[in-house]
């Protein structure tokens, strides 16, 4: 699926700041790029159109050989993390070329993917918001049960995809229709109008919708 045009960073953390109305805005602090283009990609040579962009320099020592000989090709150092992005059309960036905060402006929408925070095993109704169970008269320590599950007569089993207790959070999430508010470009911020996945210092990608 083609998208467009991205920018990898990571999560600073939350504010707020004051617009011109005087109305406080709480907004995330986004720290992004500048990444460099690694590869492109198009439909003649690879069959399909994209580029390949990097994120966090990285030490030598971290970075295995067949990657260093990759990053080489860009001449930009060595990084911790790349992203490959498609594009409907021909890319017209070059190796080497840097994307900024400066793609985006103030009131642009964006959409920003990250690894939601983990938060272990956790029951169904911290899971799935159930109700739980009545808390009144012949219900002992069920309170924050499930309840049935539908295993009995028909359909003689649990359909895959139950809603159960289980692992929580530590997923792929994407946040749609968020506003730029500010973009700082000599400080490589962008900041964000409400919250966007992950903890602090966790890697985002911002793309334009």
């Amino acid at each position: 699926m083609a998208e467009k045009m991205a920018i990898l960073g990571r999560k600073l953390g939350m504010t707020r700041i004051f617009v011109n109305d005087g109305s406080a805005v709480a907004c995330t602090v986004i720290e992004a790029g500048p990444c460099p283009v690694i590869q492109v990609k198009d439909a003649a040579s690879d069959g399909y159109n994209a580029v390949q962009i990097a994120y966090g320099n990285a030490k030598e020592k971290h970075v295995n050989k067949p990657m260093q000989g990759h990053f080489e090709k860009a001449g930009k150092g060595l990084f911790r993390h790349t992203r490959e992005i498609r594009l409907e059309n021909a890319p017209e960036l070059e190796v080497g070329q840097e994307l900024t905060v400066d793609m985006f402006a103030m009131g642009e929408k964006v959409k920003v993917t990250g690894t939601s925070i983990g938060k272990g095993f956790q029951g169904v109704m911290k899971r799935w918001n159930f109700s739980g169970m009545p808390a009144s008269h012949g219900h002992e320590k069920v309170h924050r049960s499930p309840g049935s599950i539908g295993h009995a007569t028909f359909p003689g089993k649990v359909w895959k995809g139950k809603k159960m207790a289980g692992h929580m959070g530590d997923e792929r999430t994407t946040v749609l229709n968020l506003e730029v508010v500010a973009v700082r470009a000599d400080e490589n911020l962008i900041l964000i109008k409400g919250a966007v996945p992950g903890p602090k210092n966790g890697l985002v990608l911002v793309r334009k919708q």
